[in-house]
């Protein structure tokens, strides 16, 4: 539940933009580096419930199934495939190469099922090409994406170094 709460203050911490920025992939990757993937993906689950049933859990304080079905809501449908992609690579995940790997392929899966569904929302209303959706729901976000997967990791191998010297002092 830590992870839940973690992800919504994330998504609270926001710069409007047509895809608002967030620290939500930071709290995604987080809560993957930390828990691993039943745990994570049951964390990323319970935070897209609650923003279903209307918790204002997502960016500027938004609840409810218009967030998660409106334009928008793919990419953090996208969060469950990320998950699930990280966790089908974990037993390769202890060479740094494989986890680079499995994070850019997670993260383009995630982008490429937000723009779909962004594509097929927005559409209803006016058309846009995939292209120009990439261009403003994507292309910006990929450099400082993967800035935060890279802090993500770097503050999940202090926090289980924390917990591991926790559990050490403990048996003393």
């Amino acid at each position: 539940s830590l992870f839940v709460v973690i992800t919504a203050v994330c998504s609270w911490i926001s710069l409007p933009f047509a895809v608002p920025f967030t620290l939500q992939t930071f709290a995604v990757y987080l809560s993957f580096f930390v828990l691993k993937g039943r745990k994570s993906l049951l964390s990323i689950v319970s935070y897209i419930t609650l923003g279903l049933i209307g918790v204002p859990v997502f960016s500027s304080f938004k609840g409810g199934a218009s967030v998660l079905f409106g334009a928008t809501g793919g990419y953090i449908w996208g969060f469950i495939l990320v998950i699930l992609i990280l966790w089908a690579f974990t037993p390769l995940l202890k060479n740094k190469v494989a986890l680079i790997f499995a994070c850019l392929i997670s993260l383009f899966v995630c982008y490429i099922f937000g723009t779909v569904f962004f594509v097929k929302v927005y559409s209803q209303k006016s058309s846009i090409s995939f292209i120009k959706a990439l261009s403003f729901c994507v292309f910006p976000f990929i450099l400082p994406d993967m800035l935060k997967i890279f802090l993500a990791y770097v503050v999940s191998e202090k926090i289980k170094k924390t917990i591991k010297n926790q559990e050490t002092i403990k048996k003393i």
